[in-house]
């Protein structure tokens, strides 16, 4: 039976499959190490659209529907959607997958999105509740810039501490299937906590959002009663170089080493000496596209056997953070595993 384990989290007896996923990036991320994991790489920001939340879009519309074909599903098939992305509204995500006549639930975790879209459809789809579901989210630098910081004409100088938001989208399919050797299951979930530590520089996003990281991945460790060597990577999202380091020292301080199985998409999505990214990656579709790229391929490959994707957010809006409000941060651990 699914069961619920220690405080936070969720095992499944009968784990549902990723059954297709698909990445699609911009034109800086196709210039990244891990450009050859995408299903698409376009070399316009925009992707034929006359503005940058339109072009984030056609995105998620993209991903969406690529994820389905290669799932070999018809989207007849998709009982529900859950999908978010960064913007007021939730309007890529609205605007993206409007026509495609699927119910939606749209979500709102930050960056975190991803983890979160991944956990409720593992959950619905191990209830009963549905066959099959896909989980979605989307970033784009210019839209993100344009809402929370300045317009990119303005030409500001970052610090070292800022990050890159990701242009990209990424979707997967959740739904039941056969056991066979070498599928992907998502085979348990721990739910993240907001954690607030008082950080106020939406420039340093790995400061925001490492301590929730640090949280959840404590208490998925302590609720299934595991050593981080029972995973063959630890993938948080997009805490960037100073993240991981708060990230080892917290999660130390509870006498817990996680180095030797950490991996940061954010840090691992951009060659930081020769793209000038600072810190690394962020945004949703950082943490998205790296997972339905290069980890499912590690995985479907049986390079690694088994890895706990924890996204992580900062949640902060420009009403937040224009009156002087901290920004707390989430994250949501997403055990996988390779049958």
């Amino acid at each position: 039976m699914n069961k619920m384990v220690g405080k936070q989290s969720v095992s499944f007896s009968d784990p549902p499959c990723i059954l297709g996923s698909a990445s699609i990036c911009g034109p800086k991320e196709a210039e990244g190490p891990l450009a050859d994991y995408f299903d698409i790489r376009s070399e316009d920001p925009t992707f034929g659209k006359d503005s940058w939340e339109e072009g984030e879009s056609e995105m998620i519309r993209q991903a969406v529907e690529l994820a389905i074909k290669k799932a070999d599903k018809k989207k007849e098939e998709i009982r529900y959607i859950f999908a978010g992305d960064l913007l007021g509204q939730l309007i890529a995500t609205t605007f993206g997958i409007k026509d495609l006549d699927i119910p939606v639930f749209g979500l709102y975790g930050a960056c975190s999105t991803c983890g979160e879209g991944l956990s409720l459809a593992s959950m619905t789809v191990a209830a009963g509740y549905a066959d099959c579901v896909v989980a979605a989210t989307s970033s784009h630098f210019g839209s993100a810039e344009k809402q929370f910081r300045f317009p990119l004409e303005y030409g500001n100088q970052r610090p070292l501490s800022a990050t890159w938001t990701v242009t990209g989208s990424g979707a997967f399919v959740v739904g039941k299937a056969e056991p066979e050797e070498g599928a992907i299951q998502i085979t348990g979930i721990t739910t993240g906590r907001i954690v607030d530590y008082g950080v106020k520089d939406s420039f340093n996003m790995g400061a925001c959002m490492a301590p929730a990281a640090a949280d959840v991945i404590y208490q998925n460790l302590k609720d299934f009663d595991r050593k981080p060597t029972y995973y063959d990577r630890i993938i948080t999202g997009d805490l960037g170089k100073i993240g991981q380091k708060i990230l080892f020292d917290l999660l130390k301080d509870n006498g817990i080493d996680i180095s030797n199985q950490h991996m940061d998409c954010g840090i691992e999505i951009f060659d930081n000496e020769e793209q000038d990214t600072h810190s690394g990656g962020s945004g949703c579709g950082c943490s998205a596209i790296t997972l339905a790229g290069y980890v499912l391929k590690q995985l479907r490959d049986g390079t690694w056997k088994r890895v706990l994707f924890v996204p992580t957010g900062a949640l902060l809006s420009t009403v937040s953070y224009n009156e002087g409000q901290n920004i707390p941060g989430v994250a949501h651990a997403v055990i996988i595993e390779r049958r």
